[in-house]
């Protein structure tokens, strides 16, 4: 017998026990069909990530947090410092401390480091567009200087003395403003108040309409926008409250390297990170969790590889004088390994390829679904995307789980002595 033939006879032998196979096959389904998804959600999200950081590219700026000393919580309150902030988050691995005036300074002092902008936090009380009513919104500061996905209008300038804003599309309908290419060129009248309750407004041009992503889907003021609103809400501060800052934005020195300002900062007790940092952090815990869901579903597909084992087993047995007849008429223990190993990885080809379809048929459908409707926000997300060489790459492997699950069977049946195999009842 040739491959061929030994192909077309394991194929036959397979569906001999059509229940017991059914059942095996049923497992290994379960398996294909987790890890196709799991698989699909990591490249779609991943892809997404990646599309986001090419269309801001490389601002050349890093965003400076002020590092917090664990250890001073574990050897009682540490020393008491009038220039530092004695704000700080506790968010576990990513804790950080306020920046204060004097870091700042310190901070533009690092060799490395270009301009420093402290992240100011605007608070506007409302927004209004002519009579259409007030809204309360969220507003970015210095928003120019990452680039916005656009659906209408242009970048935020940070170099006019003009108040300019930029606007995510789901603020359009409330403010009245209608279409996102109607939204731009009017204007939008900002209130704020000051440290006394007194009451300032602010008038900025809408530039542009911006696609929400992952940097979020609030309104972003340009420089003079966050100057102004700043200067408002400080009126009438006493001069003991200090100000500080969760973080600020340092551009990178021509010429310099990137990795030597970060340890620059680091020697320093700040944490520099870019764009490409911040969304690889982001990918990461995407990545864990993709890894946990891809956990199950090999779990799945080990109680598989012992259906196939299983399955083998009890086939051996059944047909112990049958191949005891093989090997009497000249087939070698070879071709009779080869034939069990090629029924153990049929049974893995027939789960995973029907795991991996209804997998990709499902999923196809509900990333379209969700695209236009919890995601529809987010344009350009396609939650699950399923890529080819990902798709193969997992039928291949389950494919040889099989065949490692099937080699117990297929020696067994190998070693049978034809003589003993031929008096089997």
């Amino acid at each position: 017998m040739n491959f061929l033939d030994l192909l077309r006879t394991a194929v036959g032998n397979t569906f001999r026990s059509k229940l017991r196979t059914t059942l095996t096959v049923i497992a290994i389904f379960i398996g294909a069909f987790t890890i196709t998804l799991t698989s699909a959600i990591g490249t779609g999200v991943g892809n997404y990530i990646d599309t986001q950081v090419a269309s801001i590219g490389d601002t050349g700026s890093l965003t400076v947090t002020k590092a917090v000393d664990s250890s001073a919580t574990d050897s009682g309150p540490a020393k008491y410092d009038p220039d530092a902030s004695t704000q700080s988050v506790d968010r576990g691995p990513a804790s950080f401390g306020f920046l204060s005036a004097s870091d700042v300074e310190k901070v533009k002092g690092i060799d490395g480091i270009g301009t420093v902008r402290p992240a100011v936090a605007l608070s506007p009380k409302y927004a209004e567009h002519d009579d259409d009513g007030k809204y309360v919104v969220t507003l970015t500061a210095n928003a120019g200087e990452l680039k916005a996905d656009l659906a209408s209008g242009k970048q935020l300038d940070d170099d006019t003395k003009a108040n300019q804003v930029i606007l995510p599309t789901d603020y359009l309908e409330n403010l009245g403003l209608g279409s996102a290419k109607a939204a731009v060129g009017e204007d939008l009248t900002f209130a704020v108040d000051d440290y006394q309750g007194t009451e300032h407004t602010l008038t900025a041009t809408v530039v542009g309409v911006q696609n929400e992503s992952l940097f979020g889907g609030g309104a972003g003021a340009n420089t003079a926008l966050t100057d102004a609103m700043q200067a408002a809400q400080e009126i009438g501060k006493p001069s003991s409250i200090a100000t500080s800052y969760a973080s600020a934005s340092a551009t990178v020195s021509s010429g310099a390297d990137v990795s030597d300002v970060k340890k620059a900062l680091a020697d320093d007790g700040y944490t520099g990170q870019t764009i490409q940092d911040q969304l690889g952090q982001f990918q990461t815990v995407i990545s864990g969790i993709v890894g946990v869901l891809n956990a199950f579903a090999v779990i799945a597909l080990i109680a598989a590889g012992f259906g196939i084992i299983n399955t083998l087993l009890m086939s051996v047995q059944e047909r112990t004088r049958e191949i005891g007849l093989m090997k009497a008429m000249g087939m070698g223990g070879g071709k009779v390994y080869t034939l069990f190993s090629l029924e153990a990885v049929f049974i893995g080809f027939l789960g995973s390829a029907i795991g991996a379809g209804v997998a990709i048929a499902l999923g196809t459908g509900i990333s379209n679904v969700l695209a236009g409707t919890l995601l529809k926000d987010l344009p350009g997300l396609q939650i699950l995307q399923f890529a080819p060489s990902s798709v193969i790459t997992i039928i291949l492997v389950v494919m040889f789980i099989a065949f490692l699950a099937g080699t117990l069977p297929a020696r067994r049946a190998a070693r049978q002595n034809p003589i003993e195999a031929l008096r089997y009842e």
